[in-house]
C-alpha cells in the first residue's frame, strides 16, 4: 500500500486504450470506443475479486458509502451506527443523506465493539456500520448477528482493507453492502473511485441508478433513458476505472507483497515484552497494508512516535490527536459546523457526542502505533526499517 508505488506498463496500457478513443465518460458514445469499456470491466473484475454478484463503481469511497446506505433506503432522520475510529468520511457519507451518525466504542480489534453496538440500538436505528480500519476486521459474526437480531443493514467499509479475508471471504462481501475506496493511496487505486458491492439485486439497481442521476441505463439511447427516481452524479470516469483495471489484476502481486514486509517487521519488534498486536478474529486474514501494535500507556507510545521520527521511520502514527482519523479532534462534527443548515433532527442526535467519554476507544487508540506498509520497499530497506523501530521502542522504554 499504496499502488501508485508500483504503476508500470500495464496501467499505461489500460490508460492509452482510454486517450487513443478519447472517451473519457463510461456510459455512451458506442461507436466510438474501439471496444473499451474500461468501468465496465473494472466492475467485471471486481465482482471476481470479491466473489459478489454485483459490483457498482463510483467516484470516490465517500460516495460508495453514501449510495450503498441510499441503495438500501437509509435516509433522512435514521440512525447509522459507525466507530471512533474511521476516517471523517464515514460520519460525512451518512450526515449527506440527512442520516444520524451514532458513535461507538472500538475494541482491540481498532474495529467497532459488538457490546457497544447493542447498547446504542434505538427504534431510529437503520444500519449498523463497520469500518475495517487499517487492513483487518472486527468481530463480524457477532456484528452480523444483532443485525440479524435486530432487522438492521449491515455495511462493511472495507475502505482500508481490500485483500483482507474472514472464513476464507473478502471484506467487503460478508454484510449486506460493501464499499470500497480506491483512492490515491490505497493498496488499489484509480486516483480516485470507489465500489459498492452486493449480492442484493434492488441494493444494485438503486445504486446504478442513485449514482448517475437516476438513469435507469435501459436501452442504448441514454437521451431516452428514464429516471425512475432522484440521484446524483457519483460516477467514475473511464481513465480512472482505467488505471484500477490494471491494479485489480495486480493485486495478489501487491497483497504478497505487503505480507512479506508486515512479516519481517512483526518478526523484529514481536521479541520486545512490552508490545502487543491487534486482534484479528479467528479465521481472519488482514491484507497486511498496515502494522498495528500496542505499547503500555499513551505516554510510551507518544515517544516511540518521537524516537520513530528522529530515527527516519516514517509513515507510523499513532491516532489519539489526529485530525483526520478519531473522534477527538473532530471539533467540526461535535460543534455541527455546515455551509448549510443542519436539520433539528441530526443537530439533536449529534447532541451525544459533545461530551461524551469514549474511554474503551482512549485505552486502544492512545497505545496504538500504526505503521503502512510499503509495496516499495526493498528487502534490504525493510530490515534495516525492522532495526531502527526496535532501536526506537527500545529506547522510548528506558
Amino acid at each position: 500500500m499504496p499502488g501508485f508505488e508500483l504503476f508500470g506498463d500495464l496501467e499505461r496500457k489500460e490508460v492509452n486504450d482510454v486517450l487513443d478513443n478519447g472517451v473519457l465518460m463510461r456510459y455512451g458514445f458506442d461507436g466510438m470506443r474501439n471496444g473499451h469499456w474500461k468501468a465496465k470491466e473494472l466492475e467485471g473484475e471486481l465482482s471476481k475479486t470479491f466473489n459478489t454478484n454485483h459490483v457498482q463503481l463510483v467516484s470516490s469511497g465517500t460516495a460508495a458509502v453514501s449510495v450503498a446506505l441510499a441503495s438500501a433506503g437509509v435516509g433522512a432522520g435514521d440512525e447509522v451506527i459507525m466507530p471512533t475510529f474511521t476516517f471523517v468520511a464515514s460520519f460525512e457519507a451518512i450526515m449527506m443523506l440527512g442520516a444520524i451518525p451514532v458513535l461507538v466504542d472500538i475494541d482491540d480489534t481498532l474495529t467497532i465493539d459488538p457490546k457497544a453496538v447493542e447498547a446504542a440500538i434505538t427504534a431510529k436505528t437503520k444500519a449498523v456500520m463497520i469500518v475495517q480500519m487499517c487492513g483487518s476486521m472486527g468481530d463480524l459474526d457477532a456484528l452480523q448477528s444483532i443485525c440479524t437480531k435486530h432487522n438492521l443493514l449491515f455495511v462493511e467499509d472495507a475502505c482500508q482493507a481490500i485483500g483482507g479475508t474472514y472464513k476464507g471471504k473478502p471484506l467487503g462481501s460478508i454484510g449486506d453492502l460493501g464499499c470500497f475506496s480506491f483512492d490515491f493511496v490505497k493498496t488499489i487505486t484509480c486516483g480516485e473511485g470507489g465500489a459498492v458491492i452486493t449480492n442484493n439485486k434492488d441494493y444494485y439497481l438503486n445504486a446504478d441508478h442513485y449514482s448517475d442521476h437516476g438513469h435507469d441505463h435501459e436501452g442504448n439511447d441514454r437521451g431516452a433513458e428514464t429516471h425512475p427516481f432522484l440521484g446524483y452524479n457519483f460516477r467514475i470516469s473511464e481513465l480512472n476505472a482505467a488505471v484500477g483495471l490494471a491494479q485489480v489484476k495486480r493485486l495478489p502481486e501487491f497483497i504478497a507483497l505487503q505480507k512479506k514486509n508486515y512479516t519481517i517487521l512483526r518478526d523484529a519488534i514481536s521479541v520486545i515484552r512490552e508490545v502487543t498486536f491487534r486482534r484479528v478474529p479467528e479465521g481472519g486474514e488482514e491484507s497486511y497494508a498496515f502494522l498495528n501494535f500496542f505499547l503500555p500507556d499513551l505516554e510510551t507510545a507518544r515517544k516511540v512516535s518521537s524516537a520513530f521520527k528522529d530515527n527516519g521511520v516514517d509513515v507510523c502514527w499513532n491516532y489519539f490527536d489526529n485530525n483526520w482519523h478519531y473522534i477527538r479532534e473532530w471539533h467540526h462534527l461535535k460543534d455541527a459546523k455546515s455551509l448549510f443548515p443542519l436539520s433539528s433532527e441530526v443537530r439533536q442526535g449529534l447532541e451525544h457526542i459533545k461530551n461524551a467519554k469514549f474511554e474503551q476507544s482512549d485505552h486502544f487508540i492512545g497505545r496504538n502505533m500504526s505503521c503502512l506498509i510499503k509495496l516499495s520497499w526493498t528487502e534490504v530497506e525493510v530490515k534495516q526499517r525492522a532495526e531502527k523501530m526496535v532501536s526506537s521502542i527500545n529506547s522510548a522504554l528506558l
